[in-house]
């Protein structure tokens, strides 16, 4: 072998070593963690390089976790980079469905300024994008279904509301989509559930724009931006006011001015038509503080704030969608185009030396959709209740209780509620053919002491099985007095019930008499109706259904009721946006059905037929102790019609499995955000 051969050799060796050990120490300095992200010291391909900014900002994952400074960092389910013919981007991508940053319904890879500013200071913040992919499931008479938000000014005082959320919205079969921009009013006073976004068109629509029907939807925007089109957004804040500009290669410039510190909608009648539209139908129609975001720390965001969501748009009809979300399964709905995709080519930000830091705004709402609120934080009165839930259990202390299956706080978007949820079959009580998730009231008193129990609530489900011609089909109890000895019988049992088909159903309240004598069997309810039908009005067949109430509440609608029980006399008033106040007086002490010529006509039509004809004590209640109870006690069973035909609805059960009810539709569900239990109160 000769030396220059074997000079090549030596040579061709060493180089083949030092290339495995530089790539060795490459493997080592970008390593794949176990979440799925990357960090490494020595490569130039991370968004940090292409857009060098990120010292000021904090980076919340599609994951809802916060990653902090997004220097040198990637993870390749939510943020990385990627090229095209023009350069490097950063990519920004978030899910339909996964867990979510502070009270939020929605999934977001987004930026959040680590310091914030007040309206007065000067900020700046421009970004250069194109938006890849929007949901391509959902709802679309939904206003936020297949949208993205790509930036936004966030307050992080008050109620932490948003005077700026620039959104891209595309319709599925569209081409193009629609740019614009919503102002969030920052509400007055204490409760913010009533808050509403006004909507500016850029290029296309505003967000008001939505289909008519599930899968119908509006013309395709003339002037509108296509996926994979750029454009750019640049804002400043100065001296209170907000100015925007929007340029878009072969689009007409817009540019907008908001004033920040002096609100135009402190008053009702300055709602704008627009809003009447769309937020007032879902009882968001609050007022703005006079002084708008005056005095309060804002902070800018940036990225992909996914606004197409799973949940049921019977929840709020203008941001639940009712997407396909896999049960969260990230993979599937990536797969098959159930995520938001946003990349960004440029973006700048300059704030004033005043800013300051924006670590509470973390603080409170890192971690807090996994943090789990008790009922009893929602509705402060749990200490007075002990509850039995749809699989039979019994709770004494439900101040630290929950159950994911049957009694559980959640969000719609606006505000907290807490939810009662039973199937058609499970564990009940011994005296009763019916599952509840209800509360039962620690304390008894007699009609004469009194007592008063109110609930402001929403029923979002009832059985979609059962038979048409049994009273108790498709129906729920929301709210009860109870009677604690003697027949322990229901002077007061409020229902929502709703016939499959049906967008309204009728709210009605019960009175069940105090049978005369030793034998209960011979019982009845007589019914009222408050807005729809009351308990009589059944079909004629299993399957057919009488014609909609038309002053009915729908699924979703919420309603109020109060029971003022004083001096032995039952007050009740029920009360629901757009609907007639109704007030009712019922005697608890002295009857007016203690001979059989006084039982009323629709006792005759539903309950003599079944043998249930008795007659009541004349003094009613009168010294019987009782009690209130409230949630959802489900009036729809399983049992047999033949058996009793108001009270055996003959609905699907499938054998006791609760979890093939809950997917089947066989159960009810109703949310309460307002209630209170005490002592009887002089009628006003």
């Amino acid at each position: 072998m000769s030396l220059k051969f074997l000079s090549h050799s030596v040579t061709f060796y060493i180089f083949s070593i030092s290339c495995i050990l530089l790539f060795s120490n490459c493997a080592e300095n970008k390593k794949r963690k176990p979440d799925g992200r990357f960090e490494n010291e020595m490569a130039g391909n991370f968004a940090s390089d292409v857009i060098p900014f990120f010292q000021h900002w904090n980076l919340i994952l599609g994951d809802g976790s916060n990653v902090g400074r997004a220097i040198k960092y990637e993870h390749k389910n939510f943020f990385y980079t990627e090229k095209d013919s023009t350069g490097g981007w950063v990519v920004f991508k978030s899910p339909n469905a996964g867990n979510t940053h502070g009270t939020s319904n929605n999934t977001r890879t987004e930026l959040a300024q680590l310091k914030k500013w007040t309206p007065m200071t000067e900020a700046k913040m421009d970004a250069t994008l194109k938006v890849m992919n929007v949901s391509t499931t959902g709802d679309a008479r939904v206003a936020a279904t297949h949208s993205v938000v790509v930036g936004q000014i966030h307050s992080a005082d008050g109620h932490e509301n948003e005077p700026l959320k620039i959104f891209y919205k595309k319709f599925p079969s569209h081409s193009k989509g629609s740019v614009f921009w919503n102002y969030e009013i920052n509400t007055s006073g204490d409760d913010n559930s009533k808050r509403w976004d006004y909507s500016h068109p850029v290029w296309g629509y505003d967000f008001s724009v939505a289909a008519t029907d599930e899968n119908s939807y509006p013309p395709e925007p003339a002037d509108g931006i296509q996926l994979g089109e750029e454009f750019s957004y640049a804002i400043e804040v100065k001296e209170g006011m907000m100015y925007l500009k929007f340029t878009s290669e072969g689009h007409e410039t817009k540019t907008f001015t908001k004033n920040l510190i002096a609100s135009e909608y402190s008053e009702k009648n300055n709602i704008p038509e627009q809003v009447q539209s769309l937020f007032v139908p879902v009882g968001q129609d609050g007022v703005e503080r006079a002084h708008a975001y005056s005095g309060e720390g804002l902070f800018f965001k940036l990225g992909c704030y996914n606004q197409t969501n799973g949940k049921d748009p019977k929840v709020n009809k203008v941001w639940c969608s009712g997407a396909e979300t896999h049960d969260g399964d990230l993979q599937k709905q990536y797969a098959d185009g159930n995520f938001a995709e946003v990349w960004f080519r440029s973006a700048n930000i300059e704030i004033s030396d005043d800013a300051i830091s924006n670590a509470g705004y973390f603080e409170a709402n890192d971690g807090l959709s996994q943090k789990v609120v008790y009922p009893h934080e929602v509705i402060p009165f749990m200490d007075k209740f002990r509850i039995l839930t749809g699989d039979g259990t019994s709770v004494e202390d439900i101040t630290k209780f929950e159950d994911k299956d049957f009694f559980y706080t959640v969000i719609d978007g606006t505000r907290r509620w807490v939810v009662y949820k039973t199937p058609n079959s499970g564990v009940t009580s011994k005296n009763s053919s019916n599952t509840r998730t209800e509360l039962h009231e620690k304390r008894e008193w007699t009609p004469e002491e009194g007592g008063n129990l109110t609930g402001t609530c929403k029923v979002m489900q009832v059985s979609t099985s059962g038979d048409a011609r049994v009273a108790a089909s498709y129906a729920t109890v929301v709210g009860q007095i109870h009677g604690g000895e003697g027949h322990e019988n229901e002077p007061l049992k409020i229902f929502y019930k709703k016939f499959p088909g049906h967008d309204k159903g009728s709210v009605f309240w019960n009175y069940e008499i105090n049978t005369a004598g030793d034998d209960n069997s011979k019982r009845w309810d007589f019914s009222t109706a408050v807005w729809g039908y009351d308990m009589s009005v059944i079909g004629t067949t299993k399957t057919d259904y009488p014609n909609e109430p038309e002053d009915g509440i729908t699924l979703g609608e919420e309603f109020s009721y109060e029971v003022n029980v004083y001096d032995g006399i039952m007050y009740l008033t029920f009360q629901s946006e757009g609907h007639e106040t109704k007030t009712f007086t019922k005697n608890l002490i002295a009857s007016e059905y203690v001979n059989k010529s006084d039982l009323p006509e629709q006792v005759k039509k539903l309950f003599v037929p079944i043998g249930q004809d008795g007659t009541e004590r004349k003094t009613a209640y009168k010294g019987e102790l009782g009690y209130f109870k409230q949630g959802a006690y489900n009036q729809t069973n399983g049992k047999s019609p033949e058996t009793n035909m108001v009270w055996c609805a003959g609905a699907e059960t499938y054998g006791g499995d609760i979890a093939k009810q809950y997917e089947n539709g066989c159960y009810t569900e109703v949310w309460f955000r307002d209630a209170s239990v005490g002592p009887g109160k002089p009628p006003e």
